[in-house]
């Protein structure tokens, strides 16, 4: 890491505990303190609100869930930031082939705490299967101006994507760059990328990424066409399929109940949607549309040892966004949102305190 970076980070860690530093922000942050570890003492799948269906423009219905803000202030305390004036809301965009589950450990930590939006992108978890040729990053961000549209109509709004759900933030920016700094008060991006993934790493780590990409995309659209055989074999090889998430999606040694819980909701992913969203990746370019996020509080986090997303997109997103705060998880993979849940939902607390600050401020 450069010297340059490195004075940048400290300045951004300076900046976030001005933030938290404030009467405000040390009574958010104690009461943020009291539920950290509420994530190991609940059950894996076990955090529900009532469920939504919300109805996307080509007709998929959506499965969403609203965590409604509870905290409530003693007599004589201040109200915190986020209950001040207008309610803030974030919104949870969780990654490729999991599912809003996949947000386990900022659910348990912020339940109460926040108005928070959790929802199962299309093809994926209790939502619809995907009209045909929708199945694109492009559609999610326009799927998730719709959920904003019908479950957050007014006020100002936190969005908070892990891997593919950071690329359909990205989307939106793309789409209506016009809303951060007004209706999107704070980004964050989680493990993610605003350009082209080597996700052939996956299923051919040995070629080289001229050619890799290519095979890749005919092999996984080749398997496609036999889907129903693919998820039967995905099943009778568990144990394989289990030690490739351990391999792909973490970083250093995690509880086997973490990776149980990733691979239940990996295998739970058709093939067929596995197939349908792959080529995404390779030909996504959207760093451009990055710039938008300068408006708003922006944190970009990231595992050190992040095998799908790799660090290297994090520091090319933080250069387009000079103002972000850029988290470095040493040591940690892709689903760094459970491995580091402590320092990821720290990053978080500061981001929607900062956030916070601004909509008091206006």
């Amino acid at each position: 890491m450069s010297v340059a970076r490195k004075l940048a980070g400290v300045a951004a860690g300076a900046v976030g505990v001005a933030v938290a530093g404030t009467a405000v922000g040390v009574a958010r942050r104690r009461r943020v303190i009291a539920r950290r570890g509420a994530g190991d003492e609940t059950p894996f799948g076990s955090l529900r609100s009532a469920p939504i269906t919300i109805v996307a423009e080509d007709g998929v219905p959506l499965h969403v869930e609203v965590d409604e803000f509870t905290d409530r202030p003693t007599s004589g305390r201040r109200r915190s930031a986020v209950a001040d004036g207008q309610a803030l809301t974030v919104v949870f965009c969780h990654g490729y082939a999991l599912n809003l589950d996949s947000w386990h450990f900022q659910r348990a930590g912020y339940r109460g705490l926040v108005r928070a939006v959790y929802y199962d992108q299309r093809s994926h978890g209790r939502s619809g299967r995907s009209t045909e040729g929708k199945a694109t990053i492009d559609q999610l961000g326009l799927d998730l101006l719709q959920i904003l549209d019908h479950v957050v109509p007014e006020g100002p709004v936190v969005l908070v994507g892990h891997s593919m759900g950071g690329m359909g933030i990205i989307a939106l920016a793309e789409q209506h760059p016009e809303l951060f700094g007004d209706r999107v008060v704070g980004v964050g991006l989680i493990s993610t990328t605003a350009g082209r993934v080597d996700v052939h790493r996956i299923v051919l780590p040995r070629l080289p990424s001229a050619v890799g990409g290519q095979v890749a995309q005919r092999l996984v659209a080749t398997l496609a066409r036999g889907h129903r055989t693919v998820d039967g074999l995905r099943r009778v090889v568990r144990s394989v399929a289990t030690v490739a998430t351990d391999t792909f999606a973490f970083g250093d040694d995690v509880p086997a109940s973490y990776i149980e819980f990733v691979d239940q909701m990996l295998s739970s992913t058709p093939f067929e949607v596995v197939a349908e969203f792959f080529p995404n990746f390779r030909a996504l370019d959207k760093f451009e549309a990055v710039h938008a996020l300068s408006e708003v509080p922006t944190t970009i986090i990231c595992g050190t040892d992040d095998k799908l997303t790799s660090i290297g997109h994090s520091r090319k997103m933080a250069e387009q966004v000079p103002s972000a705060t850029l988290v470095e998880c040493e040591g940690a993979g892709h689903m760094v949102i459970m491995e580091r849940h402590d320092q990821v939902n720290a990053a978080l607390d500061q981001l929607i305190a900062a956030a916070a600050e601004r909509v008091v401020g206006r």
